[in-house]
């Protein structure tokens, strides 16, 4: 293969600044002149592509299979050879889910990796796409390292390329771009390898041996092929048990967002007649998953909590757990789940990477926020798979339903009734104004009371990393009441196009009385609280939600 190497002038883009995973930019945007290149120079310029010594590093790379994602792999692999990398380790075709990329950073001990993604964002040619770096633990980079990349791009003014034909990325094995060696390898199997060392396979054979049934949507994303060799190919699920099993680079048409709007096909399926045990279902980049019973759904805060206090069933877990750390919008379920193992419980904002000290320091096991994502210290990513891997594990162990499983757990702990409203593409100006009305407010609030229930504290949430002492400042304004109940709210940093407000609402009911409420019913006080607050409709002219979860 004939290269050269060549550096091309560029200028500053604006508007390069990763959010909480990431830069993400609609498709059409990351296909503009340089725009890809001028953001993979600052990732190089930042993490450096040689070592002190001039060696050069290795690199994991891979995407979610998403619209544009086999053609930045290659911008990507050409720019990393150009800036003297020795090797990268790419997923055949391009592709792995977020956490296998994890994985194999970890087990092959590389210095980080480039996932190509939007996670949950709509695929194709007029919708989304991302770059994200992970650090040499598998986690995502720190604030302070994105901060260094988007300063880079304001200043940038060339970047490396080497001019080269496209790599085979369809055929596992060693191939060579310039000097560096590029491995593709099976994206699933070291992943899969890694899950039968947690998990009771044997046990969860039987299960389905036994009759078990059930439904996993992976929503023509990248959790398709996992979840076949796994749940069909490994574990004898019924074959079909996976549905939208073949990733597509616009996910079929589908919003690869597993909640009850998006996964409304498995909704349908689990709340009707002749429904299977258990549903699940993942999103674009394997990294979020939604689990539903018969006849139920469980939400994210309660996944956690369940999960937490049901642990130790399965191989990988049964020493019990260091702790439990949750983000800041997740109800406190899981805080009553370890207050009663006696175990430590953390609470941090939004955005995965701030699991990763706790994790790194042995300070928590299992990790999980709101949004759809759990996770434990097997990677340093959230992971949809390995999720609903482990409630078999727990139903196989405990032959109950899922239903039966979260009313137990609810009369032990109580009951965290919660929910999520998003309202999504507010203008950005207006959004804006509302948070800083909102954040005035807060002085005042303490004392006051509304719809029946009264304000005990309210405040802007800050963090300090308990174990490298960094701050994060304004991560979402809280408002406590006295009964337990709380109000949060934020502006997400996940979408691409205006600003997304999100609304967490939660009521804490002790039981045994009152358990069985529908939440957005029990919820109904602090929902009219929140927008009442927040001068939601004032501000925004808006409502009712786009999405509920």
């Amino acid at each position: 293969m004939i290269t050269t190497p060549a550096t091309v002038a560029t200028q500053p883009i604006a508007g390069q600044k990763p959010g909480t995973s990431g830069l993400r930019k609609k498709t059409p945007v990351f296909m503009g002149r340089h725009y890809l290149e001028n953001f993979t120079q600052a990732i190089f310029d930042v993490v450096g592509a040689r070592d002190q010594n001039g060696v050069g590093k290795t690199f994991v790379l891979g995407g979610d299979g998403r619209y544009f994602n086999d053609r930045a792999a290659q911008v990507i692999l050409r720019m990393a050879a150009a800036n003297g990398a020795a090797r990268v380790i790419v997923g055949q075709g391009a592709v792995l889910s977020t956490p296998a990329a994890s994985h194999l950073i970890r087990l092959n001990k590389t210095d980080g990796g480039i996932i190509m993604s939007a996670s949950h964002n709509p695929g194709g040619p007029t919708e989304d796409f991302g770059v994200k770096f992970n650090m040499p633990n598998g986690g995502p980079a720190p604030e302070g390292v994105t901060e260094a990349m988007y300063q880079r791009t304001t200043e940038i003014t060339e970047y490396k390329i080497l001019e080269a034909q496209d790599v085979d990325l369809n055929t596992v094995g060693r191939h060579y771009l310039g000097g560096m060696i590029v491995d593709v390898v099976d994206p699933v199997a070291d992943y899969a390898d890694l899950m039968e060392t947690l998990f009771d396979f044997p046990a969860l054979r039987a299960l389905f041996k036994g009759g078990f049934r059930m439904r996993m949507d992976s929503m023509c994303a990248v959790t398709g092929p996992y979840a076949v060799e796994i749940l069909e190919c490994r574990l004898g699920a019924t074959p079909g048990t996976v549905t939208h099993a073949t990733p597509l680079p616009d996910f079929g048409g589908m919003h690869p967002d597993p909640n009850p709007t998006w996964a409304h096909e498995l909704m349908a399926e689990m709340m009707g007649a002749d429904a299977p045990d258990f549903g699940a279902a993942s999103d674009g980049d394997g990294d979020r998953n939604m689990v539903v019973g018969r006849g139920i759904y469980v939400s994210p805060s309660d996944s956690l909590a369940v999960l937490a206090a049901n642990a130790h069933l399965a191989p990988g877990y049964a020493h019990g757990l260091a702790g439990v750390a949750r983000s800041m919008p997740t109800s406190a379920a899981a805080d009553r789940v370890a207050d009663a193992l006696g175990i430590a419980k953390f609470e941090t904002p939004t955005g995965w990477k701030f699991f990763g000290n706790l994790l790194d320091a042995g300070k928590v096991t299992l990790c999980g926020e709101e949004s759809f994502g759990t996770g434990s210290d097997h990677v340093r990513e959230q992971d949809g798979l390995w999720a609903v891997l482990l409630w078999l594990n727990i139903l196989a162990v405990r032959k109950q339903s899922v239903a039966d499983i979260l009313r137990d757990h609810w009369l032990t702990y109580g009951r965290n009734y919660y929910s999520r409203h998003d309202f999504e593409a507010i203008a950005t100006d207006k959004a804006d104004a509302m948070m800083a009305a909102l954040r005035a407010s807060l002085p005042g609030l303490p004392g006051q009371g509304i719809e029946g229930m009264a304000i005990t504290a309210a405040d802007d949430f800050a963090y300090t990393d308990p174990i490298d002492g960094s701050v994060s400042t304004r991560q979402g304004v809280r408002i406590l009441f006295e009964d337990g109940s709380r109000i949060v709210m934020r502006l997400s940093g996940t979408g691409t196009e205006g600003a997304t407000l999100r609304v967490y609402l939660e009521r804490y009911t002790p039981g045994p009385d009152g358990l069985d409420h529908d939440p957005q019913a029990a919820l109904a006080p602090v929902i009219r609280a929140a927008q009442t607050l927040a001068r939601l409709a004032e501000f925004t002219g808006r409502s009712t939600p786009d999405v509920v979860t």
